[in-house]
């Protein structure tokens, strides 16, 4: 039997959606557990350790399938550019801000990823967008606003900072995506997405450097955070993303955008005590509305075939992420 075939029926592609789900809704807490006060993991060397070992675990796969691994110069450049915009100019600025932050807040913040990528979408189309994408935009911003207005009120200097480190970070990450979307690559997904987390890896060195961060000390709890984040959130929940796209209408999976930070919310407030306020939860309704706007917009689009094995990245699978993933 076949791999593809061992894995052809809807309740496997439940079952990886469902992985999707909570993994990738969970990393939010991994994050802040393994960058906290006292854990030991500077932000940016997390994510460079991170990315270095989901890396390499990905492109030792990609080598064991007899995948094609030598990248042309247009490849190289496309995934280079996506890496560092994805990784250090996103998921980064999510470490960074967790330091402060409590997980289920920055992963609401988060969640608008959707609704910028189909804002540049449209803006490099040079098309404008239809009336129900901007009431879904109007929605997911008044959503934002919600969360961060009365938090940038009573916030001290760090705390501003970092709630704007969480507004900017969804911008970078839908920028990535659509710049890989619009640039396919010829490798398989695994590939790509091995060199777009090797690439990241060295930006996040090179941030590490810039900011002259102390050598990691990890205690044994961020340790474990970081070997969730590697195992769970970078190899087990990625792969399950791409054999849900594989048996999944594509516009199935998409809904990952808003259970996501659901998950987030209630993982943190179950684990870690993080509280959520009634204004908050009206922003967090805001910002799930203007996600399910801004996907349904551009449903028709998405409810393609899934992706065949022996394709590449298409524009579906190059939206693969989340800023805290």
């Amino acid at each position: 039997m076949s791999e593809n075939a061992k894995y052809r029926t809807p309740s496997a592609g439940l079952l990886h959606l469902l992985v999707v789900y909570v993994v990738w809704g969970s990393t939010y807490l991994a994050i802040r557990v393994a960058v906290k006060d006292g854990a030991g993991f500077p932000p940016f060397a997390l994510g460079a350790l991170r990315l270095a070992a989901a890396g390499s675990a990905l492109l030792a796969w990609g080598a064991w399938k007899k995948s094609r691994l030598r990248l042309t110069r247009r490849e190289t450049v496309t995934l280079a550019a996506a890496g560092l915009l994805l990784w250090p100019c996103a998921n980064g600025l999510v470490n960074l801000a967790e330091q402060r932050v409590d997980s289920g807040y920055a992963a609401l913040l988060v969640a608008t990823v959707p609704i910028w990528t189909a804002l540049l979408d449209a803006l490099a189309d040079r098309r404008s967008p239809g009336c129900r994408f901007v009431v879904s935009l109007a929605a997911g911003f008044a959503g934002v606003g919600l969360l961060s207005v009365p938090r940038l009120l009573s916030a001290g200097p760090a705390d501003t900072l970092s709630v704007g480190l969480l507004l900017v970070a969804p911008v970078t990450w839908a920028a990535g995506s659509v710049l890989q979307a619009r640039r396919p690559v010829g490798t398989t997904p695994v590939v790509s997405a091995a060199y777009v987390q090797l690439f990241g890896a060295l930006g996040f060195m090179v941030f590490s450097l810039a900011a002259r961060e102390p050598r990691p000390t990890p205690t044994p709890a961020a340790w474990g955070a970081w070997s969730y984040l590697v195992v769970a959130g970078s190899i087990a929940a990625f792969t399950s993303f791409i054999r849900a796209l594989r048996l999944l209408p594509t516009g199935v999976v998409m809904t990952y955008a808003y259970v996501n930070p659901v998950i987030a919310v209630l993982l943190g407030a179950l684990i870690l005590g993080e509280r959520i306020s009634a204004m908050a939860v009206g922003g967090m309704a805001l910002v799930l509305l203007g996600v399910w706007g801004a996907l349904r917009s551009r449903g028709r689009g998405l409810q393609s075939s899934p992706p065949t094995a022996s394709s590449g990245p298409t524009r579906s699978s190059a939206r693969q992420g989340r800023c805290g993933r």
